[in-house]
């Protein structure tokens, strides 16, 4: 599965490649969602931009997706391209929900002792996305507040009967790759990799983690382990390749493209540029009968 922040412009490279290498890919996107409207804009970075994680289950699917990631670089930009709830419940077929990372509002609600109001929007959200929504956990030793979430999580998936699902912060391929990934934080952030005060991941766990040590992971929660597979099995994304494909544009009645796209140009280019005179009637002619000929 591919899941970037806030973007899908490596899903079709990434599409291509699982495909050319047999694997089924799982197109999605980790979008970063704004607590009230996406028109509100942020004071600072990280104030407003929670995470949650989308995925798509079909071709309807993919293209909410790409809308609402169009959306929130269009609307919701602020500092980071975000999306709202309304947005998202707005375009919400064929895409599935998992309640997110420790990042994601989820959390920060039920980090906050706020598990009321958490409560209330895991109804909300089970209500509008039914078994196409889930309640995710993950497990990374090094982040002391996890064990005490995930507490949280697992009750309010068995109250709420909202299935769990395990996941993996994959940030990189293998243990071994945790180095080049440092550099390239400090690259990304114009730091050195001497410096103690910056941006860096506290352990090299943030690598694509293979089926058993997953299983030995969650080895006391095997349902969570379970609905990954049957999220795996929902996901059929085809995308078309090869061809070019435009949008279809509706014209007024008893006009065709081309002309409809005659008269709208030569609309805009009289408002702009005024009427034509016959200087520049008799120029366009004489452009047009070298072109034909």
């Amino acid at each position: 599965a591919i899941t970037d922040h806030g973007g899908m412009y490596g899903c079709l490279h990434f599409y291509n490649a699982c495909k050319k290498a047999g694997v089924k890919p799982i197109i999605g996107v980790e979008a970063y969602v704004a607590k009230n409207s996406r028109f509100d804009k942020q004071t600072k970075m990280g104030a407003d931009q929670t995470h949650l994680t989308l995925l798509a289950k079909n071709e309807v699917g993919y293209r909410n997706l790409m809308k609402l990631t169009s959306m929130a670089n269009l609307e919701g930009f602020s500092y980071k391209p975000r999306i709202d709830k309304d947005l998202l419940f707005e375009h919400s077929e064929g895409v599935i929900v998992l309640s997110g990372c420790p990042s994601s509002y989820f959390n920060r609600l039920l980090r906050e002792g706020r598990d009321q109001e958490a409560t209330e929007l895991f109804k909300e959200y089970k209500d509008h996305f039914g078994d196409d929504f889930y309640v995710e956990i993950q497990r990374h030793p090094e982040i002391d507040f996890l064990e005490d979430l995930n507490a949280k999580l697992i009750k309010m998936s068995r109250d709420l009967d909202i299935k769990l699902v395990a996941t993996g912060d994959v940030h990189y391929l293998t243990k071994e790759d945790a180095p080049a990934q440092d550099a390239l934080i400090c690259v990304g952030t114009r730091k050195l990799i001497s410096d103690t005060k910056r941006m860096k991941m506290s352990s090299p766990d943030y690598y694509l983690k293979p089926q058993e040590e997953m299983i030995e992971l969650f080895h006391d929660l095997p349902d969570a382990i379970a609905n990954t597979v049957e999220i795996a099995e929902k996901c059929n994304v085809f995308i078309k390749t090869g061809q070019l494909i435009f949008p279809k544009y509706d014209t007024p009645e008893g006009e065709t493209i081309d002309s409809h796209f005659y008269k709208y140009s030569h609309e805009k280019l009289i408002e702009k540029f005024g009427e034509p005179t016959q200087e520049m009637i008799d120029r366009l002619n004489y452009e047009i009968d070298i072109i034909q000929t």
